[in-house]
């Protein structure tokens, strides 16, 4: 593949979280050692065979700037929200939630066969459409394509093109790429990814070697740095990732998205660009006004929030 292959930038480890009421996650992204990688705000990692660790679940809370990716591995999750979505997503399926000017929500967990896994990603919208309409996207399983290869790689496409295939998810404002790559023993993954975007790979199972020799500030030998699960490789800039598995499978998520480059503001499940949007996120859900509406009073304040 032409270009400039991506090297590895740092290696961050998984910081124990406890969320909603009562979670444990594991977070990569969203910590003190890895607080943003532009779009991508946070990543969260749930796994485990004990209900007492995920069955308090999520019970309603408020969103607003943001988009919502969850990813589920085994065990199911029920959604319902404050503009009428109701559903239940479990192994292999999707939910791409765009929070936009405001929602509530509410995601429970359900083991299946005593087992619970999975992912949130929390992507980042551009100001000017972080008071935009809400929306809710289900993906089934079945509607995620998966690429083999024939050295026995298998790579499900949630959103972004492999061997000419594209993801159901498009339509993002953060063009991302998020695949869920399994490589055999002695396999190698090469994927194109488009220079100026940030990229990272969230290593689940096993271990591979990511990216290339670097003349500077390259971590490992001439193969890649071996990572094993679960850590999470941030990548140098480039033109390509190669990921190449050793004596044994790895199994891992590989993200990237155009950056925003825009100033972002935190308070808990709300992002926007400065700190008095903040404020007034928190004065309309004291206000009960913060729930996104199709009629002219919201139509007035969206364009007053947008200057």
């Amino acid at each position: 593949m032409d270009g400039e292959q991506r090297c590895v930038r740092d290696v961050v480890e998984p910081r124990p979280t406890l969320e909603g009421a009562g979670v444990r996650l594991r977070r990569t992204i969203g910590t003190h050692t890895l607080d943003y990688l532009d779009p991508f705000l946070l990543l969260d990692h749930f796994a485990s065979d004990d209900p007492r660790d995920y069955l308090a679940g999520f019970p309603w809370h408020p969103h607003r700037g943001i988009e919502t990716v969850t990813y589920m591995l085994a065990g199911e999750v029920d959604h319902r929200d404050s503009i009428g979505n109701r559903g239940t997503i479990g192994p292999g399926d999707v939910q791409w939630m765009t929070a936009g000017g405001g929602i509530l929500h509410e995601e429970m967990p359900r083991p299946r066969d005593g087992r619970m896994a999975g992912f949130q990603l929390w992507v980042n919208l551009p100001a000017a459409h972080k008071m935009d309409r809400p929306r809710y996207r289900e993906v089934a399983a079945a509607r995620i394509p998966a690429v083999r290869r024939d050295d026995g790689s298998v790579v499900r496409v949630v959103a972004g093109e492999v061997d000419g295939v594209i993801g159901p998810v498009t339509g993002i404002h953060a063009e991302p790429s998020y695949l869920d790559v399994a490589l055999p023993a002695a396999a190698t993954f090469v994927h194109r990814v488009p220079r100026g975007h940030n990229a990272f790979a969230y290593v689940f199972e096993g271990e591979g070697r990511f990216g290339v020799a670097c003349e500077e500030g390259y971590r490992g030998d001439a193969g890649g740095e071996l990572v094993g699960a679960p850590d999470l490789v941030v990548f140098t800039d480039g033109d390509a990732v190669t990921v190449r598995a050793d004596a044994e499978p790895v199994r891992f998520l590989l993200a990237s998205g155009r950056p925003l480059d825009e100033p972002i503001a935190r308070y808990g499940p709300f992002v926007m660009t400065t700190k008095e949007e903040i404020g007034t996120a928190l004065e309309d859900l004291r206000a009960d006004t913060f729930v996104w509406r199709d009629d002219p009073e919201w139509a007035r304040r969206r364009q007053t929030w947008r200057g």
